[in-house]
Parts: structure tokens; C-alpha cells; sequence
């Protein structure tokens, strides 16, 4: 993976708004469950600047790891080296992520329909002859059910917001209210959906994704124009604060410090 810096002072990116808004929502969490990507540069943002207590976990096992720059696998030894434990990952999930254990649980999508589900194993009708095969579920769907809550990242566009997903990889709300509960998912589900345009949350009457933030500039018919159902937009839409200077100066200072990247040669 090659990182090109940004030179001090270029405005944010639409990618660097997001992962700013995203590890903004882990001010107050304790733990979080991630992987690599735009979800593990978030949460080591949010340690740096706003949490500094906040336990970071990994899918290969590690807990409580340190990274000073981005992890370029969920194997990178960057992660044990700096970590409190590394541990199996059976006990990853067994103990620590099936009992509800970990706060927060990081997930990107292929798609994501109206009521949270998540789609990363197949586009196209039949699973056995689909258009494209993504790579799967990993431990998305245990993620998705047992964290206390789940966090979102995703790029909003008609393409990933439809209004079925053509496999269901990681339940949401599936149809909408009582079918988590019915399913026996003992997580609250996503809460938010965090992507280059704004946030939506689930209606706490529904469960169906609605708008209730966007980024400067961006407006409520841009974000209905990127989806594939009839968003609905909160009464009370937020315009969200754009990055920090120092937010932006970490971000940038993270992304310059992976092996790799032009910054760190």
C-alpha cells in the first residue's frame, strides 16, 4: 500500500472528512472492534486526539494495540508488538465479542439497504453465478450482531445504497423493528452510517436509515440523489463541522508515517 501525503494547508478530502466524523463518534467509547481501512485509521485518530483509553481490537487477536501509524493487515506486527495482549482468535470471539464485551464495532459494506443490512458477499441474483464475488463475510456478521453498537463506513452512491441487498452478509434491522430481537441478536445494531456526503441513524420508531447530518457543502438532495430508496431526512438536519486544523494535521501526520508512503521514506 502506497500513502501520498497531503502537502499542509490542501483543503480536506471528501475521505478525510469521513474518517475525522467517524472517529469523532468514539469519544466516549470504550472499546472498539475494527480492521484495516478507513475503520482502523479512525479509531487510532480517536485515540490520539479525543480517547486516549480507548481499547483497540483486532480480529487476529490483538488487544489494547498502539499503532503510530497504519496497519497495513490485521497481521501487521505493528499490532502485537504495541498491544496490552495478543490472544487466539477463537478467543477473540468466543469471549470477547459473542458475550457483548466490546463497545463499538467498525464495518464498511459492498451495499447497505434501508434497514442496515449489509451485503459483502455477492453482487448479482444467485450466489452461485453473481455478477462479482466480494471477499466475504469474515467476522462482519458476529460484529454486526453482538458489539453494542455498530458503526458504518461507506461511500454513498446508488451503487451501495439499494433498496434490497442482493445478499445479506450482516443484519442490520433486517426488515425493520422486532427482527433483531426476534433473531436473537443481543446488539443495538448500527447506529450510525457514516459516509462522504453525511450520517444517517436508524428512525427510532423503524429502524429505516434517515439523514440527520450532512458535511458543508453538501446538501439533502445530493445525499437522496446517492441512494437507491426514498431517504428520508430528519426534521432537525444537522450541517456537521468540517476537520479541525489539528485533526486534519493528525490524520495527514498517520497517513505520512505508514511504511511505504512517501512521507515515511
Amino acid at each position: 500500500m502506497t500513502v501520498t501525503p497531503k502537502a499542509p494547508g490542501t483543503p480536506a478530502s471528501a475521505s478525510e472528512v469521513q474518517t475525522i466524523a467517524a472517529a469523532r463518534r468514539l469519544h466516549d467509547a470504550r472499546s472498539v472492534f475494527i480492521g484495516v481501512g478507513r475503520p482502523s485509521t479512525a479509531a487510532i485518530l480517536a485515540r490520539m486526539l479525543y480517547n486516549p483509553a480507548l481499547v483497540l481490537v483486532y480480529e487476529s487477536g490483538t488487544i489494547g494495540a498502539k499503532p503510530g501509524w497504519l496497519p497495513l493487515s490485521i497481521g501487521d506486527g505493528v499490532l502485537a508488538e504495541t498491544a496490552d495482549a495478543v490472544v487466539s482468535v477463537p478467543e477473540i470471539f468466543n469471549y470477547w465479542l459473542q458475550p457483548g464485551r466490546i463497545d463499538v464495532g467498525f464495518l464498511g459494506a459492498a451495499q447497505l439497504d434501508r434497514f442496515g443490512n449489509i451485503n459483502t458477499t455477492v453482487i448479482g441474483s444467485t450466489y452461485a453465478d453473481p455478477k462479482v464475488r466480494l471477499p466475504g463475510a469474515g467476522g462482519a456478521p458476529e460484529i454486526a450482531a453482538f458489539c453494542r453498537e455498530v458503526i458504518i463506513i461507506v461511500r454513498q452512491s446508488r451503487r451501495s445504497f439499494v433498496e434490497h441487498v442482493d445478499f445479506v452478509t450482516s443484519v442490520g434491522y433486517g426488515t425493520g423493528t422486532g427482527d433483531r430481537e426476534r433473531l436473537g441478536l443481543t446488539g443495538a445494531g448500527p447506529r450510525k452510517v457514516i459516509t462522504d456526503l453525511g450520517v444517517l441513524e436508524p428512525d427510532p420508531v423503524t429502524c429505516e436509515l434517515t439523514l440527520t447530518g450532512v458535511f458543508p457543502g453538501v446538501t439533502p438532495e445530493q445525499a437522496k440523489a446517492g441512494t437507491g430508496w426514498d431517504l428520508a431526512v430528519s426534521a432537525g438536519l444537522e450541517v456537521l463541522d468540517p476537520p479541525s486544523a489539528t485533526e486534519l494535521s493528525a490524520l495527514r501526520g498517520l497517513q505520512a508515517a505508514t511504511p511505504g508512503s512517501e512521507g515515511a521514506r
